[in-house]
């Protein structure tokens, strides 16, 4: 039976390991602008495969910036013709509402899944950072029934939802398994867990193991290769334990070219997967 695109695209341990190969994507922000569907001429530009399209901030009429149809067409559009698929989605507003104390927060990811679905990505990345932080156990606690409320809806519409945060494997792992649903998986972030959090990604990836990472990214302080962060150890792990899916690059500009420094960092990935 062929799979289907959606399906093509999620599946770390299946699909891609056909290919022999990890992806490379880069988040829509990193090529162009966060919601800019001129993204994707800029991510192709820069040699990426795949991009993440970021939700944005609500509107006066509430909805997210992603919600508009004609910002979804443009992106599916500029896809098409740039072979350049929406590997997975960023739902920004969690940085303001958050799932462990927000009532809110779970209204504006039920929208994040349908936008999702809209856009045939397989992928929303849920994120708790700065004041969403999950600091404590009982932080940590609070996200277990809301999670498992949202990967119910996710499951229906057959979507992963990447639990991107700042907590060790162990913790992940926890909370995996108390919502007890594969449509809840860890969205690891190299880069963070080496500056952000300080710990060993490569020991984090290997705890965590193929089936619960669902995309990884991939940044650095400066250009990769050049930094703290062990891209090449992680690439290996990656490997190493027959995972196979995104390396969405979340990188920065040093030199301040933009495309440039993108094509720079893609490069330097492309290396390490080949």
């Amino acid at each position: 039976m062929a799979l289907s695109r959606r399906a093509l695209l999620a599946a770390p341990a299946a699909a891609l390991a056909r290919g022999g190969s990890l992806r490379i994507g880069v988040m829509d922000g990193v090529a162009l602008a966060p919601s800019d569907p001129e993204s994707v001429a800029a991510a192709a530009r820069a040699g990426c495969e795949g991009i993440q399209v970021t939700l944005g901030r609500p509107s006066t009429a509430g909805r997210l910036a992603m919600a508009a149809p004609e910002r979804q067409r443009a992106f599916l559009a500029a896809s098409k013709l740039y072979r350049v698929p929406i590997v997975s989605t960023y739902i920004d507003i969690l940085h303001v509402h958050c799932l462990k104390n927000d009532a809110e927060a779970l209204r504006w990811a039920r929208q994040g899944i349908e936008i999702t679905g809209a856009l045939g990505a397989p992928i929303l990345m849920l994120v708790f950072f700065g004041k969403c932080a999950l600091e404590t156990r009982g932080e940590m606690d609070a996200v277990v029934a809301p999670l498992r409320e949202l990967a119910r809806e996710a499951e229906k519409a057959k979507i992963t939802l990447g639990f991107e945060n700042t907590i060790r494997a162990e913790d992940d792992i926890r909370i995996l398994d108390a919502v007890g649903s594969p449509a809840l998986q860890v969205y690891y972030d190299i880069g963070n867990a080496t500056n952000l959090y300080k710990v060993d990604p490569l020991a984090e990836l290997r705890l965590l193991g193929r089936r619960r990472i669902c995309q990884v990214h991939v940044k650095d302080k400066g250009y990769l290769g050049e930094g703290a962060v062990d891209v090449a150890g992680a690439v290996k792990v990656l490997e190493d334990i027959g995972w196979r899916g995104w390396l969405v690059l979340e990188t920065a500009a040093p030199s301040g070219n933009r495309e440039e420094d993108l094509k720079r960092n893609a490069a330097y990935l492309r290396r390490l997967v080949r």
